[in-house]
């Protein structure tokens, strides 16, 4: 009989997509984590699929165990019973390298734009063939007579160390996580060690000038606005609705392109899953139709009204994300305030880039901060702290929190964009919470 897979850290987003999809695919899945509210796991309770407490009792030799990245023995009852009976466990980059040698496995690799690209890849192709994916928001889908895997490629650690995808996209490189990378040439060797892990082609953004140094034994196509690109993407023309650009290779035009997204980064996210589909040989006319029915991933500019109010949601936990943000808002909303909302995400980053992020959030109208998201991997030793940042933020409204979001009030015509990979959700519920108390009107 097969063995139920159980997912230690199911409620991570790769692992809750890995759950989902090999669910979908019919084998038994369980799994176990924090009883803290998610946003991956309403996907897995609407799905079926059991979340336990983290338990010694869901440990034995009739589990298959997956196990997260952020989980060891010195933090995690479960790896550690494990540990000690000599049950062997995996962890999810190394099954995910393992199971997608059956597939022609298609990957989006980058410092940024990853969850994002991997979506728009995997809801065009899933509407032209029979296709399997992870994105890393959560979701995930599987189907046992699939050709084609579409998922995500994290750097991080250099999970993406396992893994020869047949065909992978590189959105840029950017230097991140500096609790485990010690430079932007230790993110580059990374990038680099893996392309040459590409089997069959790399499309890599032309106008970032550390990709323009990686070297693979697959063919590698630049993509970008700029002449010297493969695929050129060009005549963009932004619009409150989304964006229309054309795409060539070489002298050859591609056709006309519509995407209901914003900001100029999705284009050219637009513009590499174009690259790649017609390259392995999918009918552009396919891909412009379903690119147009894009709606987005979880957490990736996420719109909602409360009343009249407009509330983006947002991941954005790097300077370079939050400018993409923030650019994203103004093309949409042209006329109105664009409020930014912000948690710094781990000390270690807000410490190595404190600079960066006060420059991007400049770029709002007014910002306010909430306190920082300390890591699960990392001790909060007092080195730096959010006033620290907002001292160095031009448009700063104040440092907010959760029980009183009431100075977010002082604004008439305005977008709020609530920003950060840690808990500012919570922030934009007392919020969306306050607003609904003040008009008893929620759309």
């Amino acid at each position: 009989m097969t063995k139920t897979y159980h997912f230690i850290g199911i409620k991570g987003s790769g692992m809750s997509a890995l759950a989902l999809m090999l669910h979908q695919m019919g084998h038994k899945v369980q799994g176990s984590d924090e009883e803290t509210y998610y946003f991956t796991q309403r996907g897995l309770e609407k799905a079926g699929i059991t979340i336990l407490p983290f338990s010694e009792e869901n440990i034995s030799a009739e589990v298959e165990l997956i196990a997260g990245n952020a989980f060891k023995a010195e933090n995690n009852c479960e790896i550690s019973y494990a540990e000690s009976q000599g049950l062997p466990y995996r962890r999810y980059h190394d099954f995910l390298g393992e199971f997608m040698r059956d597939f022609v496995s298609l990957a989006v690799a980058g410092a940024h734009g990853k969850t994002s690209t991997t979506g728009l890849l995997a809801h065009v192709l899933r509407n032209i063939t029979d296709t399997s994916f992870l994105i890393g928001d959560g979701t995930g889908r599987g189907s046992s007579n699939a050709k084609y895997f579409v998922f995500e490629s994290d750097e991080y650690e250099r999970h993406f160390m396992p893994y020869h995808p047949t065909y992978s996209i590189i959105t840029n490189i950017d230097f991140d996580h500096p609790d485990y990378f010690t430079s932007l040439e230790d993110v580059f060797n990374a990038f680099d060690s893996y392309a040459k892990q590409v089997t069959q082609g790399l499309f890599v953004y032309g106008e970032d000038a550390n990709l323009r140094k990686i070297t693979a034994t697959a063919p590698v196509y630049y993509y970008g606005f700029s002449e010297n690109n493969d695929f050129v993407a060009y005549d963009l023309e932004p619009s409150t609705k989304g964006s229309i650009f054309k795409v060539r290779k070489g002298d050859k035009e591609l056709g006309s392109f519509t995407i209901p997204t914003f900001g100029r980064h999705n284009v050219m996210n637009a513009t590499a899953v174009i690259a790649l589909l017609y390259t392995v040989g999918f009918d552009l006319n396919l891909v412009h139709q379903h690119l147009m029915s894009f709606k987005g991933v979880k957490r990736r500019f996420t719109e909602k009204k409360v009343n009249d109010t407009v509330i983006i949601d947002d991941f954005a936990h790097h300077p370079t994300e939050i400018i993409a943000t923030i650019d994203a808002a103004r093309q949409k909303y042209p006329s109105k305030e664009i409020v930014a909302i912000f948690q710094p995400h781990t000390f270690t980053r807000t410490i190595a880039l404190l600079d960066e992020f006060a420059d991007a959030l400049n770029l709002a109208d007014v910002v306010y901060l909430a306190q920082i998201y300390g890591s699960a991997r990392e001790v909060d030793n007092g080195d730096v702290k959010v006033e620290d940042l907002a001292a160095k933020i031009t448009k700063a409204g104040c440092v907010i929190s959760v029980e009183n979001v009431s100075p977010l009030l002082d604004h008439d015509n305005a977008v709020y964009v609530f920003m950060g990979a840690g808990d500012i959700q919570s922030y934009e519920y007392s919020f969306e919470r306050l607003l609904s108390q003040l008009t008893k009107n929620v759309q």
